[in-house]
């Protein structure tokens, strides 16, 4: 009851982005309905119902994602003076936090029951004159317990991640402005892009079994979809270290006070915003190779589900940086106050953060396109 008082009486702002969750999770529980539509209807196609459920591991990563970056800037949760006193400890903040994830991915996967039984006719009769009602099983029965478990899913995952991001952890806490250490993943992160890579170049030129996705995106060997895999996992660890080398070359060759002070929110940033800024990377190479690859052809190769998964990923690996951009924002706060007592202008500090977006976009972006079009390489050669 508590975690509901407190999501009721949140700012506007902060009920956007629960919204934005909600409606993450509602994509994400349309696409595993329809899984289970597909294996209603089609029983005799046991294995490409199992493939299609183990896609949608994808948008469930990335909405899982975005949900715990919400409940970590969400100031409800938020340790602040005197909530001990009053049972508001650490470990009470944490559960409020897993409560509140889970409230609205809960109420995503209802609006996603509710247009699922709308399409298929199960509530007022088939809409759209039948059009979704082969791929969605309509006039077969629903198992309702598979449903469920399956809209369980998305608000389980989104209250555990949430718990065990904002649990309360012992040892000496880092106040505002302590140093911070080095980012260590660069190296490893490399090296898997480098094997993802070459996975991909050597399952293209071997050919091999292909693996169909949702809809009609279908014939890719499993090799190529694998080696994707380790270089998006590649991208997200190398993240960290590439903005803290872009926080270090902010700083080189005689800086002034701006450069200093960008390159030092960079370093100090480079874990929190990193990792999600090497995921969107990953995801938008992925998304360049697939639109090089299947961009010549008769636009059929995606599948309205296909679509959908991808728009679901995108925007929440994009959410997800965003709302890591405004966590770091919320911890500088004090930085920004000591600044301004000092005489500081207004524009040192929009000064500062474009010159750290010029520096993360002159390092990324030539990097997804490199990613992206090595990827497409070797299945357009």
């Amino acid at each position: 009851m508590l975690a509901l008082r407190l999501v009721r009486g949140s700012r506007p702002l902060v009920q956007l982005r629960r919204l934005l969750v909600a409606a993450a999770a509602a994509g994400v529980g349309f696409l595993l309905l329809c899984v289970l539509g597909h294996a209603v209807g089609h029983p005799e196609h046991s294995s490409a119902s199992a493939l299609r459920l183990l896609w949608c591991v994808l948008p469930i990563a990335a909405t899982v994602q975005f949900a715990v970056a919400v409940a970590r800037t969400d100031p409800a949760t938020r340790p602040r003076p005197g909530l001990s006193s009053i049972g508001l400890g650490p470990a009470r903040l944490t559960a409020i936090a897993a409560a509140s994830t889970a409230v609205a991915c809960t109420l995503g996967s209802l609006v996603a029951l509710l247009l699922f039984l709308h399409l298929r006719g199960d509530l007022t009769g088939l809409p759209f004159d039948g059009a979704a009602a082969g791929p969605l099983a309509a006039g077969q029965p629903l198992p309702l317990a598979a449903a469920l478990t399956l809209l369980a899913i998305v608000p389980v995952a989104g209250a555990a991640a949430a718990g065990l991001a904002l649990r309360p952890r012992t040892g000496t806490p880092a106040p505002e402005g302590a140093a911070r250490p080095v980012p260590t993943g660069l190296p490893w992160g490399v090296a898997l892009v480098a094997v993802g890579l070459a996975v991909e170049t050597y399952a293209s030129r071997g050919g091999g079994e292909g693996v169909a996705l949702p809809g009609r995106f279908d014939g890719s060997p499993a090799g190529v979809l694998a080696g994707w895999v380790l270089t998006a996992i590649g991208l997200a660890l190398a993240g960290p270290g590439l903005t803290h080398l872009c926080g270090r070359l902010l700083q080189a060759v005689r800086p002034g006070a701006v450069r200093l002070l960008a390159g030092r929110v960079l370093m100090d940033e480079a874990g929190r915003i990193g990792r999600p800024l090497g995921v969107v990377c990953a995801v938008l190479s992925g998304t360049l190779a697939a639109a090089t690859l299947y961009g010549a052809g008769d636009g059929t190769a995606f599948g309205p589900l296909t679509a959908l998964g991808a728009g679901v990923v995108l925007a929440c690996t994009t959410a997800s940086l965003l709302t890591a951009a405004l966590e770091s924002r919320q911890c500088r706060t004090h930085t920004a106050e000591a600044l301004a007592r000092i005489g500081a202008p207004p524009t040192v500090l929009r000064t500062a953060a474009l010159l750290r977006a010029g520096a993360l976009l002159a390092v990324f972006a030539p990097l997804t396109w490199l990613i992206g079009a090595l990827a497409a390489l070797p299945l357009t050669a």
